[in-house]
């Protein structure tokens, strides 16, 4: 994949440009043509390219795991905020039950801790 080392570029362009009585739309539009100037390829000196293509490189990433918005599954992270209620089995009688899945919660949870269903 290839991917444009933004932070890098813009790093460059301010380091050898004086910006300090510009508007910021001006700064934008001069960074964009400083960006696409021709310049000598670095990799053949014969031809040139966009300046924008010596800021992009070649990576490889590691695939991201989707996240389902449809399903949820608590990891149990924050069951100590207190948000979720207690992380400990209820066994209050004043516990009352998910709206959602049926589990066993505590009175205060605002949300369950199965499912994470928002609780009223």
């Amino acid at each position: 994949m290839k991917v444009f080392e933004g932070k890098k570029a813009a790093q460059d362009y301010m380091s050898a440009h004086t910006l300090a009585f510009s508007t910021p739309e001006l700064t934008l539009m001069r960074y964009s043509f400083w960006l696409a100037d021709m310049i000598p390829d670095p990799k053949d000196k014969s031809s040139t390219v966009p300046r924008i293509m010596s800021y992009v490189e070649e990576k490889d990433f590691a695939p991201v795991e989707i996240i389902d918005d449809e399903h949820y599954e608590p990891t149990g992270a924050v069951r100590n905020t207190g948000m979720y209620g207690s992380g400990s089995k209820v066994t209050d009688p004043d516990a009352k039950f998910c709206s959602e899945c049926g589990a066993k919660i505590s009175a205060s949870a605002r949300f369950c801790t199965e499912c994470g269903a928002t609780q009223e």
